[in-house]
């Protein structure tokens, strides 16, 4: 489940959010009905009749700034224990319901809220209300120490993950302790302190559930396909007998004024490059001041004019790129500055450049065509957020909550189009210029000398792998000792009965258009004129594929330096142009193919594909953007060598595809090979291999097909045909033995894990099976590995199995990142799971892989982004338009025995290479356990040591 904010006001967004505007008056609404139970739940409907689904969302006003000093980390322990079980719904079922209905369904939680959702078809409506209510009314009694422990394992894993084994991850941490005071509510942050969790009683635990999760305390929204009496009527049964929680008091705000700047360090174990952060304290949410910050933001640092951006990247050639934001919250706000730097980098001179910049702004200022450009690109952003009935929902819950209506929106918009020129310039005046400001440097460890002056060692504290085991032990005697009965909670009516789904949706597959232009191109497209929206992308085969696989980087650095203007726009010129139109356009490069996509509101269309033409036929070749490319594509190189995960991936192609073959390399290329290209590398490149008859377009939007193609025409006279062959390599044969492979990462909390091998092409007869096969291994939440390694064991935040392919072959993959004591049990178990697997599965777990896999394709068209991807798959692999009803018969067809057999060839552990990151001075050892011969050690490149 996500623990991050799923969704934003709009002044979070960083002035991104706008809609039918005329001048600077916004003319936005989005339709609804409220009403309010008896026992103050607030109710919101919107009604979206074109696609058959509906998404379901409680937004509860309780975050981690409701919790105090000492007991920390229980919302966000609620949101994972309000997914496990209730009264009337076993253990582990919400997850499997909902997918067994073909619905999806997740959670977040952040300083000021907490949110759960479902997007099913619209016939199990009433099963979620079931769900949803069961939990808010019903959970209580389910809320074990057993329960508990369980869930405060699998939290500690999230921290470890997310936190404890990445570079910067205790970079918030450092920042608020230091901008906040100790009792303040963002003191801490929404994870918790880990000590306040293993301190916790069971008593503490639901006396927090029983003061925050009450009806009275919630927002709960319909969107989507449904009737609204019948909606009503299930409301009222389902939720309308839950009792009032007890009277919830609003916060009032509690910013933030520092007398004084404070300096703090930390020696990162996994960063490779020294980060500065500056935060100022702001205004909290939804105010005036804000929404003039949010503006100054982006006029400071998000363009290649901005002060902080020339300073920094353009001239001392600090850091690769920089980043400010105002971050809006219900009680404070803060305004930060990140820079990280290059690793020789001094963030003494860091911070003073980051004071130049402030200066100049001051001097310099901006255009007012300037804070146009800014306020425009938010309109097709907008859009964009409110493209599917999930994000209707959030905005509508949102505003409800923290705004008190729905309609709030509309304001909250307006407060962004309302900034002015003199607007930005006070709040600079106010809350930066010469104000002070908490500064943290985090260094590499033992790198001392980069550490900005009068900086003071913040007491991070992080845990040791050998207390892990002691951990274990306390929280099993705590279990023992620490038990609350609850009485069940009486209904008016049986809720141990789930509600049956209704008669299944009918589902079509959008029409699809094909248009051929005699240069090759094939374009193809799907008209959808719900939202005035158009999404496209040019693809060209080749990609990483057409690099020299000595020199690999070429084609991704090629299409980083194509972005950075045309022959007739300098850098800046071009990314003004683009924000100017409200649009979005990208270029990047993947294994297989480059891709130039574009994301525009449709009025817009005409306009931003002649930026497209121009960015493809007239590359400016900018030397001095090329040299600041080349010196961040090294920068993420060695960067990606401090993350554990992007590390394991990387060693893991390199050791399944084998030294001769290219698909075994990252498209970013070698820190050695980037140095050495030059323009001219770039330039040949792109003569060689641009050319139409490798190339496809794909668009979906409120467009119609003559438009689009009459649009599309004009490369008929541009481009022409040019024979390109792409090479052949050489695949690996498959094994006849495991092997195992280790990374070394000294101190690392958890060890990353990947077991798998070559196998299918997407374009194979068996890899749609094959995944089909997959689903119940791994291939869910609700899976087999899952729930043992998370769910049972408390040993991660997540276990997958997963196949891939493309035109070549991909592979099979089992991955985790579990705790570091329990690696050795953590592999057991993958193999376990997978000889175990190769021997069939129940009847029940196939049914349910016939139903999540089928009924979910009510879901599968509704937003642009899905219509695009359905598109690019079918262009590049050559499938039939209707291709998703024909696999829904595959699925319908394939019997429990073609499942087991399809197991059995392409499920085999004791073939596999498995690939272990973590800590060799703890786990490397225990590892020869596994039979698998001995541990081949090797560097972060997968080289042997």
């Amino acid at each position: 489940m996500y623990k991050t904010k799923l969704f934003y006001p709009l002044a979070l967004l960083t002035v991104l959010i706008l809609i039918g505007c005329s001048g600077n008056q916004t003319e936005l609404k989005i339709d609804y009905e409220k009403y309010t139970l008896e026992n103050g739940l607030e109710v919101i409907f919107h009604n979206d009749k074109s696609d058959p689904i509906v998404s379901v969302a409680v937004l509860y006003h309780v975050g981690s700034n409701r919790e105090v000093k000492g007991r920390t980390g229980f919302a966000h322990l609620f949101e994972h224990m309000m997914f496990q079980e209730s009264q009337h719904v076993p253990q582990d079922q919400f997850f499997q319901k909902i997918q067994n209905a073909g619905g999806t369904l997740n959670g977040g939680t952040w300083k000021d809220g907490t949110v759960y959702y479902q997007v099913v078809p619209n016939n199990a409506l009433e099963m979620v209300l079931w769900l949803e209510s069961d939990r808010m009314g019903f959970l209580l009694s389910t809320v074990t120490q057993e329960a508990f422990m369980n869930q405060q394992s699998v939290v500690q894993n999230e921290k470890r993950q997310r936190y404890d084994n990445q570079p910067y991850g205790h970079t918030n941490y450092v920042l608020h302790k230091l901008l906040y005071p100790e009792n303040h509510p963002y003191n801490w942050q929404t994870i918790g302190e880990l000590e306040d969790l293993r301190n916790a009683k069971l008593a503490d635990v639901h006396e927090f559930f029983k003061k925050w999760y009450g009806p009275n305390n919630a927002t709960l929204v319909v969107a989507g396909d449904f009737e609204k009496e019948s909606a009503k009527k299930l409301i009222e049964k389902y939720f309308g007998e839950l009792n009032k929680g007890e009277d919830v008091s609003p916060l009032n705000p509690m910013t933030v004024v520092l007398d004084e700047t404070r300096r703090a360090y930390h020696e990162d174990n996994f960063a490779t490059s020294p980060e500065l952060s500056m935060v100022y304290p702001s205004p909290q949410q939804f105010t005036k001041e804000g929404y003039a910050l949010s503006i100054f933001s982006e006029l400071f640092s998000q363009s290649k004019k901005s002060p902080l951006y020339k300073v920094i990247v353009e001239e001392k050639k600090l850091a690769p790129s920089v980043s400010t934001y105002q971050n809006d919250q219900e009680i404070a706000g803060e305004f930060r500055v990140r820079i990280r730097a290059f690793p020789d980098k001094s963030l003494n001179d860091v911070e003073q450049a980051v004071i130049e910049a402030f200066e100049r702004f001051e001097v310099e200022g901006f255009t007012e065509r300037d804070l146009d450009r800014v306020k425009a690109q938010v309109e097709t952003a907008f859009y964009n957020q409110i493209s599917s009935v999930l994000g209707k929902s959030f905005q509508l819950a949102y505003y409800n909550e923290f705004a008190g209506s729905p309609d709030f929106v509309s304001k909250d918009l307006q407060g962004l189009l309302d900034v002015t020129k003199e607007d930005v310039l006070k709040v600079y005046d106010k809350y930066i210029k010469g104000k002070p400001y908490v500064i943290s440097s985090f260094v590499p460890k033992g790198s001392g000398e980069l550490i900005a002056d009068n900086s003071e060692k913040f007491p991070v504290v992080e845990e040791n792998i050998e207390e892990q085991d002691v951990i274990a032990m306390q929280q099993g005697e705590q279990m023992s000792s620490d038990q609350i009965k609850v009485e069940k909670i009486e209904s008016s009516f049986d809720r141990t009965i789930e509600p049956p789904l209704g008669p299944e949706p009918l589902i079509s597959v959008p029409p699809v258009w094909e248009e051929e232009l005699s240069n090759g191109i094939t374009i193809y497209g799907i008209e959808q004129n719900e939202l005035p929206l158009i999404n496209f992308a040019i693809s060209l085969r080749g990609g990483m594929l057409l690099d020299d696989i000595e020199n690999v980087g070429v084609a991704n650095l090629m299409t980083d330096i194509m972005m950075e203007g045309t022959r007739n726009k300098t850098p800046i010129e071009l990314e003004e142009s683009i924000e100017e139109l409200g649009a979005s356009i990208n270029m990047y490069t993947r294994k297989e193919s480059i891709v130039i996509e574009a994301n525009c509101l449709s009025s817009k269309f005409g306009d931003v594909y002649d930026l497209v033409e121009e960015i493809l036929f007239e590359p400016r070749w900018d030397e001095k953007e090329f040299e600041r490319i080349k010196n961040e594509t090294i920068e993420i190189i060695n960067r990606n060598k401090a993350n554990p995960n992007v590390v394991g991936s990387n060693v893991f192609n390199k050791i399944i595809y084998g030294p001769e073959n290219i698909l075994a390399n990252s498209t970013l290329g070698t820190e050695e090979a980037v140095s050495s290209f030059t323009i001219d590398d770039m330039k040949n490149f792109y003569q060689k291999y641009f050319v139409p008859n490798l190339s496809t377009i794909t668009i979906v939007g409120n467009i119609s097909e003559d438009d689009a193609v009459s649009d599309f025409q004009s490369l008929d006279m541009k481009w022409e045909k040019k024979d390109v062959e792409i090479p052949e390599y050489p695949f690996p044969a498959r094994p006849d033995v495991a092997s195992l492979y280790f990374v070394d990462f000294p101190d690392a909390k958890q060890s990353v894990i990947m077991i798998g091998n070559l196998a299918l092409k997407y374009i194979d007869e068996d890899f749609y099976p094959a995944n089909v096969m997959n689903y119940k291994l791994g291939g869910n939440f609700n899976s087999y590995v899952n729930m043992i390694l998370r769910e049972e064991k408390g040993y991660t935040y997540g276990a997958r199995t997963r196949f891939s392919g493309s035109l070549y072959p991909g592979y099979f993959l089992a991955s985790s990142s579990v705790v570091s004591n329990a690696t050795l049990e953590s592999v057991q178990i993958f193999i376990e799971q997978m000889n175990k697997y190769r021997e069939g599965i129940p009847e029940k777990d196939f049914e349910f892989t016939r139903n999540a896999l089928i009924k979910s394709n009510a879901r599968a068209f509704e937003t642009l982004n899905a219509l695009l991807g359905m598109l690019n798959n079918i262009a590049t692999y050559d499938l039939p338009f209707e291709y998703v009803k024909q696999r829904e018969e595959i699925v319908r067809n394939m019997s429990i025995e073609d499942h087991q057999q399809l197991a059995k060839e392409y499920i085999d552990p004791n073939v596999m290479t498995y690939v272990v990151v973590g800590d060799a001075k703890t786990q490397l050892e225990q590892l020869k356990a596994l039979g698998l011969g001995e541990p081949i050690l090797v560097d972060r490149e997968g080289n042997p040591l």
